[in-house]
């Protein structure tokens, strides 16, 4: 082999090794990297639970039903869902014998259904107790099935509860509101059993809400709303002035 060849494979072969060594390099450094970078955060990293300043999230409050009756379900579901702690109303039928009961159907008073609201509720801000004091305030408890002037079955005053303890608190309700009364009228309340509920018809839901100059809502629903301002401001009176510390 003459001295040009063996140089010229000398050269070929110190090339080979030094692109084989930067080749090295840089995977190492791509390993060291890889070591390095965050990791994604799956469904149960509790880093996920975490917000963007780092901070652990607030759990979501378990929400609880109540479902009530008080005459036309336009009336009592404006009054509802303005109440602090009420996460959602919905207007429909409950109480009856058919299922998916249709406005018309109802009205014959032939289903056995009332017009009720359903409410979901955070029991953390407004127990069941307290809500029940917005349904007396929102309609007249003690007229058999009528609320001015709506008359037939389905605008009965009723309670359908959810469990036990409802069905407990509506009863004493119910029991220390007709002992005050004295020869007042007595509350005739239906309290039954929760079995089904069945949304109303799209246009029924916030129909007050949708409708403010509507005839009905101008003479029936306004002066609940009054009403309902007139309660939460003293309230909100009664609870502020509850936080405030008392001279010693």
């Amino acid at each position: 082999m003459s001295t040009l060849h063996r140089a010229w494979v000398f050269g070929l072969a110190f090339g080979l090794a030094l692109v084989a060594g930067v080749a090295r390099g840089q995977d190492g450094k791509a390993a060291e990297g890889s070591k390095d970078a965050p990791k994604a955060e799956g469904k149960d990293d509790p880093a996920s639970k975490k917000d963007d300043a780092g901070k652990a999230r607030p759990a979501r409050p378990k929400l609880e039903e109540a479902t009530f009756g008080g005459g036309c379900f336009w009336c009592t579901e404006a009054v509802f869902e303005r109440i602090p702690g009420v996460k959602s109303v919905v207007s429909g039928y409950s109480g009856g014998n058919v299922p998916n009961p249709t406005y018309e159907m109802v009205s014959t008073g032939l289903t056995g259904h009332a017009e009720v609201i359903e409410i979901a509720f955070d029991p953390s801000v407004i127990s069941f107790d307290h809500l029940l004091d917005y349904f007396w305030m929102a309609h007249d408890p003690t007229t058999i099935d009528s609320q001015g002037p709506d008359h037939g079955t389905q605008y009965r005053s009723i309670i359908l509860y959810h469990n036990e303890e409802q069905k407990e608190i509506a009863a004493k309700t119910i029991k220390d509101l007709n002992a005050k009364r004295g020869r007042k009228s007595p509350i005739v309340t239906q309290v039954v059993p929760f079995e089904a509920f069945y949304p109303a018809e799209d246009y029924h839901q916030d129909f007050a809400r949708n409708n403010p100059y509507h005839g009905y809502v101008e003479t029936y629903i306004t002066p609940k709303m009054y009403k309902l301002r007139s309660k939460l401001k003293a309230e909100a009176q009664s609870k502020k002035a509850e936080a405030e510390p008392k001279p010693k």
